[in-house]
């Protein structure tokens, strides 16, 4: 039995569930998605739960002041079954429940386990479609009590995983919950210290002329008014944002529409302390008002100290000097050997 439930709706302790919704179904026609969309709008969810501990299970959530649970019931079992008419009408007294019944093709199930290459749960032997058909065929007429006593029947041969969802969350939804809309998340970063392993959309703005060449920018961020305006007076910053923002709020929409949860959009400079946050602040603000989605922001690495090992404008002054060496020497440590002409000078500083 595993718990899948997070950030469940709560309600003080001992009182009464608004909804209990039973999930059950034929196996492979969706019982996990439906569960995972019940999540989503607040439901505490059990799956796989042998029918013996359905009322013990809801009374230990109603004592723990739990308003809204789903419960993944499997009657594959011979034992199981016996006991579900009952068990289901141990907790119909005083409490609304619903039955959502799941049910796909045999072609669609048989399909669907071939894809994941799981066996069919009631497949006892033998190998092949022969044997997968009959655990479909067992499975199905074992269940068909129970289908006739559900309070909704989904037949889910045509619909994707988000589709599911969809229809789910649409039929199942308590009048005062919120459709789950996508949380989006804006990350400035620096390449020099890795892009942000979570990113979805990734948006590299070193092509702009970088405020940590310029006298007294260096050591201010993209948060402050100078570094702001230094970038915007950029033709290239505006196009940039401008286009990007076009992108994103087209794609945004459609993403959230299709089920998807989370969003994470990066922007990078070199060391994510000036161009990639006034980049970013600029685009959230925006399709935040654009989109009506929330989004949030995070300056990765915009904390990092300055790594400014050179004067400002020794790069420039140095970079055409053969052989040059710009790395910073301790006192008394010996001098850094010549190099041939034909290699790259180090300057220390960002690109």
């Amino acid at each position: 039995m595993s718990d899948t439930s997070k950030g469940a709706q709560q309600g003080p302790a001992g009182s009464a569930p608004g909804r209990v919704v039973v999930v059950t179904g034929l196996s492979g026609a969706g019982k996990s998605t439906a569960l995972h969309a019940l999540e989503d709008l607040g439901f505490f969810c059990v799956d796989n739960l042998p029918t013996s501990l359905v009322r013990p299970a809801v009374e230990a959530c109603e004592a723990g002041g739990i308003t809204r649970i789903g419960l993944g019931i499997d009657v594959r079992v011979g034992s199981f079954l016996a006991g579900a008419t009952a068990a289901l009408d141990s907790i119909r007294i005083g409490r609304d429940v619903v039955i959502l019944f799941l049910d796909a093709s045999d072609e669609t199930l048989l399909r669907r386990f071939s894809e994941t290459r799981r066996p069919h749960p009631l497949t006892t032997g033998g190998s092949g479609a022969i044997a997968m058909l009959d655990g479909v065929l067992l499975e199905r007429e074992r269940l068909a009590s129970l289908r006739a006593r559900a309070t909704i029947q989904l037949d889910t041969t045509r619909l994707s995983t988000h589709d599911l969802r969809r229809v789910v969350i649409e039929r199942l939804r308590p009048g005062k919950v919120d459709v789950p809309r996508m949380s989006t998340r804006f990350v400035s970063f620096g390449y020099k210290y890795g892009i942000p392993l979570d990113a979805d959309l990734l948006f590299d703005v070193r092509f702009l002329d970088n405020p940590y060449f310029v006298h007294g920018l260096r050591e201010l961020t993209g948060n402050d008014e100078p570094v702001r305006d230094y970038i915007l007076r950029n033709g290239d910053a505006l196009e940039f944002i401008s286009r990007t923002e076009q992108l994103l709020s087209f794609c945004m929409p459609r993403y959230a529409s299709e089920g998807k949860s989370y969003l994470t959009v990066g922007i990078g400079c070199t060391g994510g302390r000036h161009r990639s946050v006034v980049l970013t602040n600029v685009l959230s603000d925006s399709l935040r008002r654009k989109t009506g989605l929330p989004i949030t922001v995070v300056h990765r690495d915009v904390a990092r100290a300055s790594a400014s090992v050179v004067p400002s404008g020794a790069g420039e002054v140095m970079a055409g000097v053969a052989g040059a060496d710009l790395r910073r020497t301790q006192p008394g440590a010996a001098a850094p050997e010549p190099r041939p002409a034909s290699e790259e000078s180090v300057t220390g500083g960002e690109r």
